[in-house]
């Protein structure tokens, strides 16, 4: 049971919020002297109002951790109840990238191409069938340790580097979508907007770890599903009702209106299509943030019916940025006086802005930074649980005590969190940049997970053979997100993008070269077994 609110502890969680406000105050005070025409000064206030609200409420969680040192911090004394743990599990999934970026590509590309709720919902659903049960089983500390265990420190801390990669381009990306949103309904200018939603989000994460992260996704969760669905009436309404929008949005986008793929509608970019859904369906499974949350549950059935439940939650939290994609893509912006959003990416701030009333869409963009924080402070969480615990711990200091390694963490979560704030600040799409999560993930990490937990046979050699030939056929399709040219020679080249299902491929041969290679070296390698923590 966690502990009973006492005037100690309320104390305890007044204070550092006592200073949030009057380090808001002179920020507002600030943009007041240098900006003033330019923000909107009621939904400014409001929104400071409710990060208040938000990190007084991780303040005060932070004083309820359950136990000393890393469990207590990073899996909150593995005590997370059911309906708790549901919460956040959803409210992990359900960020910015999720509900900005299924507007986004509802709005420009077709229904066909929404791929990653659905993807994601699938990916917890298989995630709790399949893997929740035996990894708590173990008592882990993080998604690492199986592989730690069972490769040796060198190779998790390898491993490492992909599950950082995703941790912080997915953190990116969801800041990303809270600047956009924040700068078209407020009127502040998006870097601003980023640097002061990610220093709240770090600062009560740091101060409590999940904890603090779990008990605020409640909150942000409740706030975001009701806010959400609140602006669909009024933005259908300003499209010409469901009828004449639907009618409208499947004249324009055709075949691609259809949520099933087809040859008319994707074309030469079928079998790509194909690629995605796999690799989001089940690259959504070897994360730290949605492991974290099956190891702090209270027992494996806990972890098992937390997965599921969240993955529908997150198929219902789906339907408004759809419908909101819908209504921002038919809209007639010229008649309501307006302009139409500069990029897709700003579909559901215009439509929070231009098609509701200004309470909605003050509510609206409350249930974006909901999104977004929950989301981030899961996220930055993870990596630096990883960082401290099966990094810095193995490979530095590996005699630390439990306290000092948690109070490490809690300064890695500042690196990891600024690190995440400047890449936010120079990236463009949302939505291409949430895939990019995935993918290095689902290439890179799955095989050895699955291995890990699954192949008695599976050795240190297998798991670094495996990582290569994944890393060079997936980098080896090039990549457009971050620049890189297509380097092996794959079949379906089309204006340097790869259609071929490289991803897949990358994945499958990297599972098969970790089963081969660890077979054929069993007589110098000797396979390593699982064992529970104590």
């Amino acid at each position: 049971m966690t502990a009973k609110p006492t005037p100690s502890r309320l104390r305890q969680a007044f204070l550092p919020t006592l200073i949030l406000v009057a380090v808001l105050g002179l920020i507002g005070l600030g943009l007041y002297l240098f900006t003033s025409e330019a923000v909107h000064w009621p939904s400014f206030f409001s929104m400071m109002a409710f990060y208040c609200l938000i990190f007084l409420a991780g303040a005060y969680a932070a004083t309820l951790k359950q136990g000393e040192g890393t469990e207590g911090f990073l899996l909150a004394g593995r005590q997370l109840p059911l309906w708790l743990a549901i919460f956040t599990m959803s409210a992990t999934w359900i960020g910015g990238g999720y509900i900005n970026g299924t507007a986004e590509y509802t709005a420009s590309n077709g229904l066909v191409w929404v791929q990653a709720p659905w993807g994601y919902a699938l990916s917890l659903i298989i995630g709790g069938l399949l893997f929740a049960r035996r990894m708590r089983r173990y008592r882990f500390q993080t998604m690492l340790d199986p592989l730690e265990q069972r490769f040796g420190k060198r190779v998790a801390a390898l491993l490492f580097l992909p599950a950082l990669s995703g941790e912080i381009f997915w953190t990116a990306a969801i800041l990303t979508a809270l600047g956009t949103t924040f700068g078209t309904i407020v009127g502040l200018d998006t870097p601003t907007a980023i640097i002061l939603s990610a220093f709240i989000t770090i600062a009560y994460t740091a101060l409590g770890g999940l904890w603090s992260v779990a008990l605020t996704d409640f909150i942000q969760l409740i706030l975001l599903l009701g806010g959400l669905f609140l602006i669909l009436p009024f933005a259908m309404e300003q499209a010409g009702g469901w009828d004449a929008a639907w009618a409208a949005y499947s004249q324009k986008h055709g075949a691609a209106a259809s949520l099933l793929p087809s040859r008319e509608a994707l074309g030469s970019y079928y079998w790509n299509w194909w690629d995605y859904a796999i690799f989001l369906t089940l690259g959504g499974i070897p994360w730290q943030v949605y492991f974290q949350r099956v190891l702090a549950s209270k027992d494996e059935r806990t972890a098992v019916r937390l997965s599921i439940f969240a993955g529908f939650i997150c198929l219902v939290a789906a339907i408004p940025p759809v419908l909101a994609g819908i209504a921002g893509s038919v809209a007639d912006w010229a008649a309501l006086g307006v302009p139409p959003p500069p990029d897709a990416a700003s579909t559901l701030p215009w439509v929070i802005r231009y098609l509701t009333p200004p309470w909605v869409g003050l509510i609206g963009l409350g249930a974006i930074a909901a999104a977004v924080m929950s989301s981030a402070d899961s996220s930055i969480l993870s990596a630096s649980s990883m960082a401290g615990w099966n990094v810095y711990r193995p490979l530095v200091k590996p005699d630390i005590r439990p306290a000092k390694l948690a109070w490490l963490i809690q300064r890695i979560v500042w690196i990891v969190g600024i690190a995440a704030t400047l890449l936010a600040l120079n990236i463009g799409s949302v939505y291409e940049l949430w895939f990019l999560c995935s993918d290095f993930v689902f290439c890179l990490l799955l095989p050895p997970l699955v291995c890990a937990l699954f192949d008695p046979k599976a050795n240190t050699y297998g798991a670094i053979a495996g990582f290569i030939v994944a890393f060079t056929l997936r980098f080896g399709g090039g990549d457009p997100t971050l620049g890189l040219p297509v380097l092996l020679p794959y079949p379906m080249v089309e204006d340097g993008l790869v259609l071929f299902p490289f991803r897949t491929l990358a994945m499958l041969s990297g599972l098969a070269a970790i089963m081969i290679v660890s077979r054929l070296t069993q007589r110098w390698n000797p396979a390593k077994r699982l064992e529970a923590a104590s």
